[in-house]
C-alpha cells in the first residue's frame, strides 16, 4: 500500500490577479477576480489532446489594458498591426484589451463582462498548452472554452459564435 502523500507534498495551486491598467472603460475587478479564481481551478483539470500540458506558472496576472497598449503588443510579439483582444505569454500574463472587448460584446450580443471572462479563460486554456493555430485546434479549444465559461458561473450564452 502507498503512503498518502503529504498536503506539502503536492504541487501549489497558482494564484491569479486581475488588474485594470486602462482608465476609459469601468470594469468591475472584483467580480472578474472572483470568476478568474473559478475559472483557473476549472482550467487546471484541461489537459490538451497531446497529453502535454503546458507549464503552469505558479501565478495568473490577468492585465486589462487599452487598445493603444495592445496594439503595441500585437506588433511586438505577434508582427500583426492593431489590437486584438486578448494575448497570452506562456509566463502568466493575459492581457486583455477591454475597448476590443467592448466592441466585440456589442457586435455578438454579450455584456462587457461577459466578453471579458470569455477572454480570461481563453488565455488560461493557452497556458494549458491548447492552440488555435489551426482549424481543428480551434473548434477544439472553442468547445473547452464553452465548457469553462459555463461551469465558472458566467452570463453565459450559446448564441455567443466565437464558441460555435
Amino acid at each position: 500500500m502507498m503512503p498518502a502523500r503529504s498536503p506539502s507534498a503536492l504541487p501549489p495551486q497558482p494564484t491569479i490577479h486581475v488588474r485594470n491598467l486602462q482608465r476609459k472603460i469601468r470594469v468591475n475587478v472584483a467580480r472578474l477576480q472572483s470568476f478568474a479564481e473559478r475559472a483557473l481551478r476549472l482550467s487546471l483539470r484541461e489537459t490538451p489532446r497531446s497529453g502535454r500540458p503546458g507549464g503552469q506558472p505558479r501565478e495568473v496576472f490577468v492585465l486589462l489594458i487599452s487598445d493603444r497598449r495592445m496594439a503595441a503588443l500585437h506588433l511586438q510579439f505577434l508582427r500583426t498591426a492593431g489590437p486584438t483582444d486578448v494575448i497570452t505569454f506562456q509566463h502568466g500574463e493575459i492581457f486583455v484589451s477591454i475597448p476590443t472587448a467592448r466592441r466585440n460584446a456589442a457586435r455578438f450580443g454579450n455584456s462587457l463582462l461577459g466578453e471579458i471572462q470569455l477572454c480570461i479563460v481563453h488565455g488560461l486554456l493557452h497556458l494549458r498548452g491548447f492552440d488555435d493555430r489551426n482549424e481543428q485546434q480551434a473548434l477544439s479549444m472553442r468547445l473547452k472554452q464553452a465548457r469553462l465559461w459555463k461551469a465558472s458561473g458566467t452570463d453565459f450564452r450559446d448564441s455567443h459564435p466565437t464558441l460555435k
